[in-house]
C-alpha cells in the first residue's frame, strides 16, 4: 500500500493512473463521496501492493458505546482482538450499574467476528463524570471490593465477556496503593474463571509526574497486576484546551519511553485516537470549546471550504484553518500518515498492540493500513 498526498489538479482517475489502481479501490478505502473531490494536501490510502513477508503479530482493541451504529460495528469488528462495551458502573457498596441501553447485540457480533468482548468499568457519578470519591469509597472497603468482584465475575459467566477493562481517571494520590491492589484482587478474581484484566493508563513521563491524572497511577504496580495496559496516549488537544495535535507524536514516544522501564513491553498497549477537533479562533481559555469531529469528517470539511490540509512533521498530525460566517476555525485530525506513525512507534517499541479510543465513527483506511502490516490476533 502506498500514501498519496493531493497536489493541486490531482484527480481519482489522474492518482489511479499514477499507480496503476482501480479508481473505485481509493474511493473504497478512503470513504469518498460523489462526485469525489479532493483537498490539496489531503493523505490517500492507495490500495494494493504485496503484503510484508512477516507480518508483526499485534492484539487491536476498540472501545464503543451501546448506541454505536450496527453497519459501523460491523465494519470495524473484523480488524479488533477485542471490543471494549463502554460502560459499567457501580456503586460505592459495589454493585455493579449496567448501561442504560442493552449491549446484547455488541457481544452477539463480537463473537461472530472471533473478537472477544470486554466489559469497561468505570467510576462515573451522577453527573456523568470520572469520580474520584467514588473510586476512593470502593477502593477503601474492603467489603466492597469484594462485593464487586462477586459482580464482576457473575455478569461476566452470564453475558459471556472474555474479561474486563478497569478504565479509572483521576484517582487520588492517597489511593494509589489502595487502587493497585483493587485492580490486582480483580485480577485474581477474574483468572479464576478464566477472564482475563486490563487498565487504562494516564499518560504519564515520569514517575513522579504531579497532577490529578498521574498520581493515583503506579505504572510498575498496575503493570505487574493486569494482564495488560493501554496507555492513553491522547488528549493534548483536548474540548477545552487551545488548538493542537490530539496526540503528537513527541509526546507520546516520551510516555513510552517512561512506560517501558516500568512494565513489560509485550504487556503494553499504544492508545490511539479516532477522531478530531474543530476549534474557533481566537482561543481563549475557559470559553472555548472544540467540538470533536471524526477523521473522514474533517477532510470533507477542507473539501467543502476549499482549505488546504498541512502537516506537522514534529508532531505527525495533519491539520487546517478555514472560514465560516465571519470566523476563522482551527482543525487537528488523524490521517494515514499520523496513524503510520502510530504504527512505527508499536514495531519499534515492540509493544503488545494498540487500543482506539473510540471506534463511533467508521475510519476504513486506518484499519486497511493496520492489517496490511500486522497480524491483528484473534
Amino acid at each position: 500500500m502506498e500514501i498519496y498526498v493531493v497536489k493541486p489538479g490531482d484527480t481519482v482517475d489522474l492518482i489511479g493512473e499514477m499507480y496503476q489502481a482501480q479508481p473505485q479501490s481509493i474511493i473504497y478505502a478512503n470513504q469518498m463521496t460523489p462526485p469525489y473531490p479532493l483537498a490539496v494536501g489531503q493523505a490517500l490510502l492507495i490500495p494494493g501492493g504485496e503484503e510484508p513477508y512477516e507480518k508483526i503479530p499485534v492484539r487491536i482493541n476498540g472501545y464503543a458505546y451501546p448506541y454505536i451504529n450496527s453497519w459501523v460495528l460491523e465494519q470495524t469488528l473484523p480488524y479488533l482482538t477485542e471490543l471494549s462495551v463502554f460502560s459499567y458502573g457501580f456503586t460505592p457498596e459495589g454493585e455493579l450499574i449496567p448501561p442504560v441501553l442493552s449491549v446484547d447485540f455488541m457481544i452477539e457480533a463480537a463473537y461472530r467476528h472471533g473478537t472477544l468482548p470486554i466489559l469497561t468499568l468505570t467510576p462515573f457519578g451522577a453527573d456523568g463524570q470520572f469520580n474520584n470519591y467514588l473510586i476512593h469509597s470502593v477502593v477503601q472497603s474492603p467489603e466492597a471490593v469484594d462485593n464487586l468482584i462477586l459482580n464482576l465475575k457473575s455478569v461476566a459467566e452470564e453475558k459471556g465477556y472474555a474479561g474486563v477493562d478497569v478504565d479509572f481517571e483521576y484517582i487520588l494520590a492517597e489511593d494509589r496503593d489502595a487502587f493497585t491492589d483493587f485492580v490486582a484482587k480483580i485480577a485474581q478474581g477474574l483468572h479464576e474463571i478464566g477472564r482475563q484484566v486490563s487498565v487504562a493508563l494516564a499518560p504519564k513521563q515520569s514517575a513522579g509526574q504531579k497532577g490529578l491524572l498521574y498520581e493515583g497511577k503506579d505504572y510498575g504496580g498496575l503493570g505487574a497486576a493486569a494482564d495488560y495496559v493501554l496507555l492513553m496516549t491522547y488528549e493534548w488537544g483536548y474540548t477545552y484546551g487551545p488548538p493542537m495535535a490530539v496526540a503528537p507524536i513527541f509526546q507520546v514516544r516520551k510516555v513510552l519511553d517512561y512506560a517501558v522501564t516500568e512494565i513489560p513491553t509485550d504487556k503494553i498497549r499504544l492508545g490511539i485516537p479516532n477522531y478530531g477537533y474543530d476549534w474557533k479562533l481566537p482561543f481563549e481559555r475557559g470559553v472555548t470549546k472544540a467540538r470533536t469531529i471524526g477523521n473522514v469528517e474533517a477532510v470533507q470539511i477542507a473539501i467543502e471550504k476549499n482549505a488546504e490540509i498541512f502537516f506537522d512533521e514534529r508532531a505527525m498530525s495533519p491539520y487546517f484553518h478555514y472560514w465560516e460566517n465571519g470566523e476563522e476555525h482551527e482543525v487537528w485530525f488523524e490521517d494515514v500518515r499520523s496513524m503510520q506513525a502510530k504504527f512505527e512507534l508499536i514495531k519499534e517499541y515492540g509493544l503488545n498492540g494498540a487500543g482506539y479510543w473510540q471506534i463511533m465513527r467508521l475510519f476504513r483506511a486506518n484499519w486497511l493500513l493496520l492489517d496490511w502490516q500486522f497480524d491483528i490476533i484473534k
